[in-house]
């Protein structure tokens, strides 16, 4: 079994090693094919609107859950968490974030040790919020520029399946892109697409994966807060 994961992983070194060539080919080819900058254009608003998503996402609702749930001053609550944040984006990786993460909750939210061992490591693989709506937008913006007219069915099936898939996802640079296919596959649409996005997926994904750290902080500080109360009850609790 040693020997076989050896040989897995130096696979996924080749594999890397040749990565930015064939990913630089895919973009020369779409540039040379691109009837014009409308192209350019399109993918500039869909970066745009996945930044804005995401923004919406960790400052609008994340913010309310903090505050109104979590009964805690949401400026002091991203303070708190920037040092993961940061190394989050910087790695793009939830797993590689995670010691740093637990970190944070534990000196700066002053989360229990047994409430931060349990729901840390569980959000870093199936909380994946910044990922569900990042494919919930590259689906849909594959889908148009490859002609797909897509009905009211299909979209809502598309928001199921972009919810569902990144719950399998490893929390590694890139995963959300294989997920993707998944994605577009429920539909119908040709995967083939994707190669329309790998020019500003690198940095959408160092976004997105600090937005899945900040919410596994959020989630920890609500179980904290909910097992708190639930361990020292009131005197009128009945």
């Amino acid at each position: 079994m040693d020997t076989g994961n050896a040989i897995a992983l130096k696979i996924v070194d080749i594999m890397m090693m040749f990565a930015p060539y064939g990913v630089f080919a895919l973009i020369v080819t779409l540039i040379a094919e691109a009837p014009s900058l409308d192209m350019f254009k399109a993918l500039a608003m869909f970066a745009f609107t996945v930044v804005l998503g995401l923004l919406v996402l960790v400052y609008g609702v994340y913010t309310m859950f903090v505050y109104f749930f979590g009964k805690m001053n949401p400026v002091k609550f991203f303070k708190a968490i920037l040092p993961a944040q940061l190394l989050g984006f910087s790695t793009s990786s939830s797993a590689a974030t995670l010691p740093a993460t637990m970190e944070c909750a534990e000196e700066n939210l002053h989360i229990r040790k047994d409430v931060l061992n349990f729901f840390l490591p569980i959000g870093a693989t199936i909380n994946m919020d910044g990922t569900c709506l990042y494919q919930g937008v590259a689906a849909i913006f594959i889908a148009q520029v490859m002609g797909y007219d897509l009905t009211t069915a299909q979209q809502l099936s598309f928001i199921a399946t972009a919810t569902l898939a990144p719950i399998g996802a490893a929390a590694v640079p890139g995963a959300g892109i294989l997920m993707l296919v998944i994605v577009l596959e429920s539909i119908g649409v040709n995967p083939a697409g994707i190669a329309l996005i790998f020019a500003v997926d690198r940095p959408l994904d160092m976004l997105r994966t600090a937005t899945n750290v900040s919410g596994d902080s959020m989630v920890a500080l609500l179980m904290n807060r909910f097992s708190t109360a639930k361990d020292n009850p009131p005197t009128n609790w009945q």
